[in-house]
């Protein structure tokens, strides 16, 4: 039997996209599959209860948990970095591999890492975020010299929610930021049933589309050796970005 590939993804306790679109993608790729640990994020905002969610305490215990399964990698499968600041995730990182010695990634980081290497200064930011969120996000790519001015927001505030947005609501936030002539789009929380998406907007848009359920699996099939092109199906990051 070859060694099996085994995804760790720390996941936010009201999300309910993230694991069965993580379980289809990883579904097609023979000998990988993805595990999960949730500790409690129920709301989005800026208020400070809300941002204590995302105190490394929990994380770290719930990666723990991960570890026990021999995982080859442990993901936070989440955006809060966006709002927060992206060292954030670099000090989640670096708490992780102390804790675990496994290495470990996220959805930002791995975004971050995917724009640098395809060289997009401009894209289209699409989430369900609140307006003061939304600007967070927008202010801190700014500070890293990305232009995501094109943005589209719904306010929402409940986790939960976000997993009941249409692909309707989707495709109209999309088209709108398109029309701004992005480098890339952005579909910017792992709590959207976006992922699948991306083929049919690449085609119709012709600009790339990353989504953050996606980015993640993706940096961590590549922490773990295995080959993404064979998911090339869910858009062209997975057979264009080495």
């Amino acid at each position: 039997m070859s060694k099996r590939v085994m995804l760790g993804m720390l996941t936010p306790s009201s999300n309910t996209a993230l694991e069965p679109i993580t379980s289809a993608m990883v579904a097609q790729l023979p000998g990988v599959s993805a595990h999960f640990s949730r500790f409690k994020v129920t709301e989005i905002s800026l208020s400070g209860q809300a941002l204590g969610q995302f105190d490394t305490t929990n994380i770290i215990q719930a990666a723990r948990l991960l570890a026990d399964a021999k995982v080859d990698v442990i993901a936070w499968n989440g955006t809060s970095s966006g709002w927060l600041g992206f060292e954030t995730d670099r000090r989640l990182c670096r708490e992780i591999e102390e804790a675990t010695g496994i290495p470990a990634t996220t959805s930002v980081l791995a975004l971050n890492e995917i724009l640098d290497k395809t060289g997009v200064k401009k894209f289209g930011l699409v989430s369900p975020y609140l307006k003061d969120v939304q600007q967070k996000i927008v202010a801190n790519y700014r500070d890293s010299g990305i232009d995501c001015s094109s943005e589209n927001h719904l306010g929402l505030k409940v986790n939960f929610e976000f997993s009941e947005v249409s692909e309707a609501t989707l495709r109209a936030q999309i088209r709108d930021v398109a029309e701004h002539r992005p480098e890339a789009i952005v579909t910017f929380c792992t709590n959207l049933h976006a992922a699948h998406l991306a083929s049919e907007v690449e085609r119709h848009h012709g600009v790339p589309l990353y989504d953050t359920v996606s980015t993640v699996v993706w940096k961590s099939l590549k922490l773990a050796g295995y080959d993404t092109t064979r998911l090339a199906s869910w858009g062209r990051l997975f057979s264009e970005v080495v």
